[in-house]
């Protein structure tokens, strides 16, 4: 039985990026030794779409996208405009590596969340 998953996220400052996900996003965590932390991650969803060549994303999701674009902004963190989709609000947060980090505000049902 599958039980969880684990996500890698690449980076060019791994450190810088940790420290935002431990500090802006408050991530529990633990240090599996020599400070690599391995980060809790709230309840997930996986969906598959169809695509011309296989890849994968990374989205988090949130509650008030307002909120979070405002509460990263007070913090010097830069987002991108919010995009509104038929399935979501969306925003990319540039990590401290350089990398962006998607976020969204789901207009969907969510599995789990009593509307099944």
């Amino acid at each position: 039985m599958i039980n969880g998953a684990h996500v890698i996220l690449y980076s060019t400052d791994a450190e810088a990026d940790r420290n935002f996900l431990r500090d802006n996003l408050k991530f529990p965590h633990v240090d599996a030794g020599h400070g690599w932390l391995i980060f809790a991650l709230p309840p997930s969803e996986v969906a598959i779409h169809p695509a011309s060549a296989a890849s994968h994303e990374l989205f988090l999701i949130c509650d008030d996208i307002h909120a979070l674009v405002a509460r990263m902004m007070a913090t010097d963190i830069a987002c991108s405009p919010i995009e509104e989709a038929r399935w979501g609000s969306i925003v990319r947060v540039t990590l401290p590596g350089g990398g962006s980090l998607g976020i969204y505000q789901p207009k969907h049902a969510r599995p789990g969340k009593g509307r099944e």
